[in-house]
């Protein structure tokens, strides 16, 4: 099996690796930095490094596209043109609506593995990453079912949790439980930094669930603020629902109202407990 990753960090390095420890696949790697693809090609995350996407794509039976979301269009196409007829295109991004809409080939898979940590970079880059991941896939009706079998197969080899929706679903859940987050660990750690201290105050100091919830703040801005932006209607939407839920904390804590702060307390757990099968 012939593989190519266009774009060798954290997530498409790891693609990289992974498919060749756990597919015996032959993988083709290009990177506009090229200290990224000289690296993957030291660390054994590639079998070759191009000169090029055509270079890259020219005998690959599967393209991964592993760029940020701001160049995703250009580069998707640009794979398009120059893979083999009988391939399947896909790509890493967090946004899909857009992408999706602008492809009209029937070897394409739009897709997004919720994998990853808070560092980026091809040093980072690791053949586990996606085990028991989930890995949305978010086909058009342009797309060949037996592409989109394909690369499920694929991806299940990989460790991930291939799964099925659509653009337009796929990016509102991205807005609530990925973008979101980033937004509020932004202000989280921003607000507590903002805080006055004098001479003689102990040095900052926080606890294991500040760090917990903050783990995201300050991610790569060269990847996050295209996400922002592609993503800003949605991603608006569920920022006007959190500030509901804070003027509701808000409010209870101005009339001391201890009964309902409880019931908003009760309901987050009741809600996690949901979301995430009971765990904690």
């Amino acid at each position: 099996m012939r593989i190519a990753v266009i774009g060798v960090g954290l997530i498409g390095g790891s693609i990289a690796v992974s498919a060749r420890e756990r597919l015996s696949a032959v993988v083709s790697g290009f990177d506009l930095d090229a200290r990224s693809l000289e690296l993957a090609l030291e660390r054994g995350l590639i079998d070759r490094a191009c000169a090029g996407v055509s270079e890259a794509v020219a005998d690959a039976g599967v393209v991964f596209v592993a760029v940020p979301v701001g160049s995703l269009m250009e580069s998707v196409a640009a794979v398009l043109e120059a893979a083999p007829a009988g391939s399947v295109v896909t790509d890493t991004g967090s946004t899909k609506r857009a992408l999706v809409a602008s492809v009209d080939d029937p070897r394409f898979v739009g897709g997004h593995p919720l994998a990853g940590t808070e560092h980026a970079g091809t040093s980072f880059a690791r053949a586990d990453l996606f085990d028991g991941a989930a890995w949305y896939l978010t086909p058009s009706a342009r797309t060949a079912p037996d592409a989109l079998e394909r690369l499920r197969e694929i991806l299940v080899r990989l460790g991930a949790r291939p799964s099925p929706v659509s653009a337009e679903r796929h990016d509102r859940l991205m807005a609530s439980v990925s973008h979101l987050p980033h937004v509020l660990a932004n202000a989280l750690v921003c607000e507590a930094a903002s805080m006055p201290s004098a001479d003689g105050d102990p040095p900052f100091a926080a606890g294991p669930s500040f760090r917990d919830i903050t783990r995201v703040a300050g991610a790569p801005s060269a990847i996050w603020t295209d996400i922002y932006v592609q993503n800003a209607d949605l991603l608006d939407a569920a920022i006007g629902r959190s500030i509901e839920s804070l003027q509701e904390f808000r409010a209870a804590l101005a009339a001391g109202d201890a009964v309902r702060l409880t019931a908003l307390n009760e309901a987050a757990a009741a809600a996690r407990a949901q979301l995430f099968g009971g765990s904690r």
